[in-house]
């Protein structure tokens, strides 16, 4: 599966840490937004994309692959274009260099950034990152040097931007169609960030240098927010679905809601903060009340099958009294994710193979229509039942699994989680994703905001698609 972006990141230089100064002034011109449209390329499917959208801009283009799985975006680091997996539940850019040879870079056609025909750019201490990714049961790693170099997202330059040039990987994202991730997470979670202000200031790096440095050493987006470039410091993410049934549209619009979004639509929620007694990071000596958010992580009122509640959790969590059930919102995820006990629970509803044998394939009909639905801010958000399948083979359209819901690990000290929201939900539901005030978030608090694009007919739609595929294919 491709990275899931929620262990906790090892740094080989010196831990990551966050601090609080006001953001830097705005400037005076007006700022700039961008909206980026992606494109899915697709395996044989119940349904495909015919056809690219006319309207993407040149230089701007997502791509994927892996049957609506895997999102990536086109960023332009020094002069190499390349495509990366657009991650949320990460906070580092990263891309593979020619000096990997891993069974997956020796895969991967996808550009390389070369730091031999950028070295008048790329500036390094040789300081290097060793980032983990996914849980106990799908992890990865990239390991490579961090640096800095010009790169450009949606239209929007960053001079002097960190990044790592990653040289030994088994990430998935190499493996479908990228070179590597753009982490859009917070700050405290920027471990390329603290490696390179490690080797720049040496003795003088500590909590409040690491948050001072935050708008000349962060994540690109964070930085893009607090040098002004931005309207509005947040992000909006929608993914098309070009399997089962093809629709929807998939884009990033950063700085702004996206085109025909009203606020009032919306439906806002705050992101867990963490203290440091949780796992979160400590506050600076001149903000000592502040607590920081680590992830886009939001609690939830329940989670509902059908229309029935699931219980919350029964598993015990990992050395810490169990916290309140939350989820971590995860581009880089291509599956949902939740307590192991929970997710046999609905395998076995929805497919009775399952419920006889617990390690047999959750099979069922492919037209049989399941809602799993996560209830935020008191209203309900599905994932689109044409989200909840995939086929159990290529070309049969009669019996699907439900392979989009899979178990993870207990809530522990700095991932309380209990779920994480993939790719199915995201195709099911735009979300948007608020930083506010990046460095004392008292003052203006991250949250993140629901809106449902499921239809009222959802399960008619995929009885139709069923129906379709069945009689042009006749399976």
């Amino acid at each position: 599966m491709p990275t899931a972006g929620w262990w906790a990141l090892v740094l080989v230089a010196f831990p990551a840490l966050v601090a609080g100064l006001p953001f830097t002034d705005r400037a005076p011109w007006k700022p700039a937004d961008a909206t980026i449209p992606f494109i899915k390329r697709t395996r044989l499917t119940l349904g495909e994309r015919e056809y690219e959208d006319p309207a993407i801009p040149r230089g701007t283009v997502g791509l994927g692959d892996r049957d609506d799985v895997f999102y990536t975006v086109s960023v332009t680091i020094g002069d190499t274009a390349t495509p990366l997996n657009i991650d949320t539940g990460s906070s580092d850019l990263w891309v593979i260099t020619p000096n990997c040879h891993t069974l997956e870079c020796n895969a991967s056609d996808a550009p390389r950034y070369s730091t031999n025909s950028n070295d008048e750019r790329f500036q390094t201490g040789n300081a290097a990152v060793d980032l983990r990714y996914g849980d106990s049961l799908t992890g990865s790693y990239a390991r490579g040097l961090v640096g800095r170099d010009t790169i450009t997202l949606a239209g929007l330059t960053m001079e002097n931007q960190t990044f790592a040039a990653v040289n030994d990987t088994d990430n998935y994202a190499i493996t479908n169609g990228a070179s590597g991730v753009l982490g859009l997470g917070f700050p405290a979670q920027g471990f390329v960030q603290s490696a390179v202000l490690n080797a720049e200031l040496g003795n003088a790096f500590g909590i409040d240098a690491f948050v001072e440095k935050i708008d000349k050493a962060g994540p690109i987006v964070p930085r893009l927010i607090m040098s002004g470039a931005v309207e509005e410091p947040l992000f909006a993410l929608t993914l098309q679905r070009d399997t089962i049934d093809v629709s929807g549209q998939g884009q990033l619009t950063i700085g702004r809601l996206p085109e025909g979004v009203d606020n009032s639509s919306i439906t806002w929620v705050p992101v867990r903060l963490y203290s440091s007694d949780e796992g979160g990071l400590s506050a600076p000596s001149f903000a000592p009340d502040e607590v920081y958010p680590l992830r886009w992580e939001v609690e939830i009122d329940g989670v509902f099958l059908d229309g029935e509640k699931l219980p919350d959790i029964t598993q015990q969590a990992d050395d810490i009294s169990t916290p309140p059930l939350s989820a971590l919102i995860d581009s880089g995820s291509s599956l949902i994710r939740g307590p192991s006990d929970v997710v046999n629970a609905i395998l076995s509803q929805v497919s009775p193979a399952y419920s006889a044998d617990l390690s047999a394939p959750s099979r069922l009909p492919c037209s049989a229509a399941h809602t799993l639905a996560f209830q935020i801010g008191g209203k309900m958000f599905p994932v689109d039942p044409r989200d909840f399948v995939a086929q159990a083979a290529p070309g049969d359209v009669s019996e699907c699994v439900a392979d989009n819901v899979v178990g993870t690990d207990a809530p522990s000290a700095g991932a309380l989680f209990s779920w994480v929201l993939g790719d199915p939900f995201l195709k099911s539901n735009m979300v948007v994703f608020y930083y506010g005030n990046l460095t004392h978030p008292s003052v203006d608090p991250p949250r993140v905001g629901f809106v449902s694009l499921v239809p009222p007919n959802a399960a008619e739609l995929l009885h139709d698609a069923v129906e379709r595929t069945q009689n042009a294919d006749g399976r």
